[in-house]
């Protein structure tokens, strides 16, 4: 460094100290400090600020431009975007939820990036009425498609849907929360499918053949991703998962609900493996089922891991 490029360093630092010691005595004195002085800048990063575009249309569009390494990306976009959503219910009403939305699409390889913000502006033009409904997802995709220039659009919309449901002796009502996604992919053709994860109570067969009184039984958790020819309600869905457990599980049971429960789980006692084979087996029956990918997890009460069978089919192979 030269001697004046180290003079003009001391100098700077000289002011500097000199600006924060007026400042510091000024509030000793209880007086105003002197006005702050114009910020300091080099003339070189001066120059640059005054050559960058204010206006949009004079900005560089990075992302539209050329990118060298040839990878194609098979999903960018965003995720964990919080919005409402409106459902109509198997009784007529409508029940409005908070979802978990990611909105993706493929990038081409000779393409730098997409452009991240016009997610969010196609997900709020098409909701500018009200609340999104599962009904406009293929709209959105393919909505997102086309503001996109993409080939594909991928669309999936996260919720926690509930059912009034009664106790099976009492009657008493409460409210049952279900995980429900909604995945929408969109090329050309429109793939839609529906998840619904549902808790259940699963009952040890072996345990109850072996012991000379009770079984060991948990909480399970079964799962169905199927795609669909026609309506099928979540709820409809629901009773399906839950009718492959030992025993559905209740919000609220009083002492009768609760007998008719445990009786009903241990003379129903079924291993991980028998409720998905029962569940498969339902599903194939299930005109409106085309394919599904299920899966129970049976929360072990006696051992220190969870047990857990998946199986994965589609039935328009077979046809």
């Amino acid at each position: 460094m030269s001697n004046l490029e180290n003079l003009s360093s001391t100098s700077l630092h000289t002011e500097r100290a000199a600006d924060e010691t007026e400042i510091l005595m000024a509030q000793r004195r209880g007086t105003p400090a002197v006005a702050d002085k114009p910020a300091r800048t080099t003339s070189t990063t001066a120059s640059k600020a005054r050559n960058k575009p204010t206006e949009k249309a004079a900005m560089p569009d990075i992302q539209s431009s050329q990118d060298q390494r040839r990878v194609a990306i098979d999903r960018v976009g965003v995720k964990d975007v919080v919005y409402p959503l409106t459902l109509r219910t198997k009784d007529g009403k409508s029940q409005t939820t908070v979802a978990t939305i990611n909105m993706y699409v493929a990038l081409p390889h000779h393409q730098k990036g997409t452009h991240m913000s016009r997610f969010l502006e196609v997900l709020n033009q098409q909701t500018q009425h009200g609340p999104i409904t599962p009904q406009q997802i293929p709209d959105v995709a393919h909505a997102i498609k086309e503001r996109l220039n993409a080939e594909t659009a991928f669309f999936e919309a996260s919720f926690t849907y509930f059912v009034n449901k009664k106790a099976p002796v009492t009657g008493t009502e409460g409210l049952m929360d279900y995980r429900v996604t909604f995945e929408c992919t969109t090329n050309g053709t429109t793939d839609f499918l529906m998840k619904v994860s549902a808790p259940a109570a699963s009952l040890c067969p072996c345990s109850k053949e072996i012991s000379e009184y009770g079984a060991h039984n948990q909480r399970c958790r079964i799962e169905a991703k199927v795609r669909m020819d026609g309506v099928l309600w979540i709820e409809d869905l629901v009773m399906i998962l839950e009718d492959a457990a030992s025993c559905a599980v209740f919000a609220v049971l009083k002492r009768p609900d609760e007998k008719y429960v445990t009786e009903a789980a241990y003379d129903n006692p079924k291993f991980v493996e028998d409720i998905i084979r029962d569940l498969a087996v339902a599903l194939e029956r299930e005109k409106r089922v085309t394919s599904y990918e299920i899966s129970s997890e049976n929360f072990e009460s006696i051992h220190n891991h969870n047990a857990y069978a998946m199986i994965t089919r589609d039935k328009r192979k077979k046809k």
